[in-house]
């Protein structure tokens, strides 16, 4: 009887839980300049507030596999240069590779995708992101020509 009792207990607040959940969604397009980091903070920022969720997590989802989100140093420049540095000598575009259909930087890109992130995950607590003083979120272009990149914003509380 205790254990039934304590399951429906159980059961219940799940229910309230699932009833009460707030979602918020948005596709944020954004226009890169070949290689490069795109600061997109403000704009996810921007999006939260907009939601109107005090509490709660922004997952972020990059719809490509020729660039990356990052979640890095956002006061010193010469951080994201290092990096792009060392992902060039990590993945040269000079590599032998099969798949060349779309140029010499795609299958590079590709493997630069793969050894890095497409989605993120930022808690929010008091309407805003929840980041470190020093972390700025990024759209890394790994491609040499511009492209427009589709970004899926969702908010739960």
């Amino acid at each position: 009887m205790w254990r039934s009792l304590k399951l429906l207990l159980i059961i219940s607040s799940l229910i309230k839980i699932s009833i009460t959940m707030t979602h918020y969604q948005k596709l944020l397009r954004v226009s890169t300049n070949g290689k490069s980091f795109h600061n997109i903070t403000a704009k996810i920022e921007s999006i939260v507030a907009e939601s109107g969720v005090e509490t709660g997590l922004c997952t972020l989802f990059l719809r490509h596999t020729s660039a990356s989100l990052v979640i890095q140093e956002n006061a010193d420049p010469d951080v994201l240069v290092d990096l792009a540095n060392y992902m060039a000598k990590l993945v040269p575009e000079s590599g032998k590779y099969i798949h060349d259909a779309e140029g010499a930087d795609d299958m590079p890109a590709h493997i630069r995708t793969a050894l890095t992130h497409t989605s993120e995950n930022i808690p929010i607590n008091r309407g805003h992101l929840v980041l470190g003083t020093w972390q700025g979120i990024y759209v890394w272009e790994h491609r040499q020509h511009s492209h427009v990149r589709e970004l899926v914003v969702h908010i739960s509380q």
